[in-house]
């Protein structure tokens, strides 16, 4: 496994022991590749950190080859600056491949290694298919949802090394395409308030200088179109949109409906 990160920790799910189990997370938040999280959820992440909560990243591969990376070690850099800027506490980087990520035995297991040992409470993952960009998001999403369900799973430790099991208690998914300004359909969608932090997602999400250079500078537009577009449809100045698979709920419907 890799570091990536001046304040994110190396992790080496091969060899510790359960007896050394981390201080646990509170969410962990897993792309295909470094940036999706940022771009989809950063915003996010980063107020969950200002609240006091911790905060992980999994991305699933390094994102390798890509046209305007000299290598891994770059685009690997790029995520360490990224991670740092959102103040994430921990980021790992599984051994899948790009551009090859397949939902199968192999990586459900290494991606719920990651869950039993940082026992997160909230696990945000990839909502859906991405036209025109990259089929490892539907790929990501598939092993996510089956490695979150490995993850409780007892009677099977030779599977994962030893790791206990733990019982994930809520799930989210976040949709990745930035030139899609419309509300996906199923499920049930709630806005995240990223006003106050909004500016620090950008810049975590240029932290990505391989990937977004400035004949992409577009990209930030629509980026910010569609985050102001989730604000406002919430009520808030930028927002970020999730899926819950179930209702949230209420208990003070004037406060919830109508914030200080």
């Amino acid at each position: 496994m890799r570091q990536t990160g001046h304040n994110c920790k190396y992790i080496s799910i091969m060899t510790k022991s359960p007896k050394n189990l981390p201080e646990p997370l509170d969410v962990i938040a897993v792309g295909a590749h470094p940036d999706d999280v940022e771009i989809a959820c950063g915003g996010t992440l980063a107020q969950l950190v200002r609240q006091g909560y911790r905060v992980g990243i999994v991305d699933l591969t390094d994102g390798e080859p890509t046209p305007g990376s000299a290598g891994p070690h770059i685009r690997l850099a790029e995520a360490q600056q990224a991670a740092e800027i959102l103040g994430v506490q921990v980021r790992q980087t599984l051994e899948l491949t790009n551009r090859r990520l397949f939902d199968d035995f192999d990586s459900r297991v290494a991606l719920a290694k990651v869950f039993r040992r940082y026992r997160p409470r909230i696990v945000m993952g990839i909502a859906d298919k991405t036209p025109l960009a990259s089929p490892d998001h539907w790929q990501a999403m598939q092993i996510t949802d089956a490695a979150v369900f490995y993850s409780r799973l007892t009677k099977w430790d030779d599977q994962f090394e030893g790791w206990p099991p733990h019982i994930i208690s809520k799930q989210v998914w976040y949709p990745l395409g930035i030139s899609n300004l419309k509300l996906p359909t199923g499920g049930h969608h709630f806005v995240m308030d990223i006003s106050t932090t909004f500016s620090i997602k950008l810049q975590a999400v240029r932290a990505y200088q391989t990937q977004f250079p400035p004949a992409k500078e577009r990209v930030f537009g629509l980026l910010e179109s569609q985050n102001r577009f989730y604000g406002a449809a919430a009520g808030f100045e930028s927002g970020e949109l999730f899926i819950s698979n179930n209702p949230l709920g209420m208990v003070d419907l004037v406060k919830t409906l109508i914030p200080d």
